[in-house]
């Protein structure tokens, strides 16, 4: 195993980190022996990182097992507070407090703000949550204080400077260069002497399914055979501010190559023409997608709220060979459901306006686009989603909130 030293905390970091949001499924929940056989396993064999959440239903109950019997001494564990559930300053703490009894633990290495945008940070800081952070840290409960997100370079720029964050997490993989944060992100948080952990190495799993011909043709010239999973980490890892790769191991043909994978990257190891090579398969990739959009968001903020390139993003998804998964995401992260509200940035809304297309470095008719966007990512199977996504997840939130709340206070 390979590691990194986190240059905020010191701390020496396995490279590959042990991602608990995707566990083995046994009937509706989590195959509980073979998920913790599976941790258990990894640990031994050099990984030291875990992450996990409040919101990955049943994965914080099911790592505090895992790490029972001298395994929580052997990793720095890693969980997040969500903002969604927070109404108040004593949220905070109540919510902390319940993610560390069912962690059983007494204090969490790695603490994040789940999946924030720089207005969700505002918020936060209004309900004084630097305060909370301050608390937590000077009683022990938290060591060391992060963030993740799927926001753009503009907003991440803007949460980094405004906190005296630890590290931070963001997507990337051979993908997402300049989607959400990017190398832009990532290079600007590197420069500021942050941890970066990599979250969707593997784009939600499209990186690592058999590729189509032409991809499959290409990784086929490369002189050393890998898998294209172990391709797609292996220049994650190339990065040399990378400290930390997730990875939602839950299948042991997998865990076996990831570890072996992450024995070998070195940063910077990959030969020139294995670079060359990996930027042909991105080539081929973005010959797929719909739109080329590069994410660079000059286009925002729209007047009619669209998220413009999150929107070009699940349109291009739906061609990486997951339409079901790209329309789930899509009503998820762009239409409202991660908080159970009304749409806040679908293609939909577009009002054909034209202010974005005189801002587009890329010189796409955007309107048009969201035009075509709409009539695949939001037809009737989409809809039919929405009307018992959007219910459940409020309900599901709402109850969880209770729920965390309610121990909190039994407790």
């Amino acid at each position: 195993m390979q590691y990194r030293t986190m240059k905020t905390t010191g701390d020496e970091l396995s490279i590959l980190g042990y991602g608990c949001m995707r566990l083995p499924r046994k009937g509706v929940g989590i195959d509980e022996e073979r998920a913790i056989t599976q941790i258990r396993s990894a640990i031994d064999q050099g990984v030291n990182y875990l992450d996990t959440a409040l919101l990955y239903p049943g994965s914080e109950a099911l790592v505090g097992k895992a790490l029972a019997g001298g395994y929580r001494e052997k990793v720095k564990l890693a969980t997040k507070l969500p903002p969604m559930q927070v109404k108040t300053r004593e949220d905070m703490d109540k919510l902390l407090d319940v993610q560390l009894q069912k962690l059983q633990t007494d204090h969490i290495d790695y603490y994040l703000l789940h999946s924030i945008s720089f207005r969700d940070w505002q918020k936060m800081k209004e309900l004084g949550v630097t305060d909370f952070i301050a608390r937590a840290k000077a009683d022990g409960r938290i060591r060391h204080m992060g963030f993740s997100t799927h926001a753009g370079i503009a907003d991440f720029k803007q949460i980094i400077d405004d906190y005296g964050w630890e590290f931070c997490q963001i997507q990337y993989n051979i993908l997402d260069e300049t989607n959400q944060a990017g190398k832009a992100g990532l290079e600007y948080a590197a420069a500021k002497g942050l941890g970066v952990v990599i979250m969707e190495p593997l784009r939600g799993g499209s990186l690592a399914r058999e590729p189509p011909k032409e991809i499959r043709d290409i990784w086929d010239e490369a002189e050393v055979k890998r898998s294209p999973a172990e391709w797609a980490l292996r220049w994650v890892w190339d990065h040399p501010e990378v400290t930390v790769v997730l990875s939602g191991m839950n299948d042991e043909k997998h865990i076996e190559e990831n570890l072996r994978a992450a024995g070998e990257a070195l940063p910077g190891s990959l030969s020139a023409k294995e670079t060359a090579l990996v930027n042909r398969v991105k080539e081929a990739y973005n010959k797929r997608l719909k739109v080329g959009c590069t994410g660079c968001q000059y286009c925002l903020p729209c007047p009619a709220g669209v998220n413009i390139p999150a929107c070009f993003e699940s349109y291009n998804n739906l061609y990486l060979g997951s339409p079901m998964q790209t329309k789930v995401m899509y009503l998820t992260h762009v239409g409202g459901g991660m908080d159970g509200k009304s749409p806040k940035g679908m293609a939909s809304q577009c009002i054909s306006c034209g202010k974005c297309v005189k801002k587009c470095t890329q010189h796409i008719d955007i309107p048009a686009e969201l035009k075509r966007a709409t009539k695949e990512l939001e037809g009737m199977d989409t809809k039919a989603m929405a009307l018992v996504l959007r219910p459940v997840i409020k309900t599901f939130m709402g109850f969880s909130r209770w729920s965390n709340v309610r121990k909190a206070r039994a407790k």
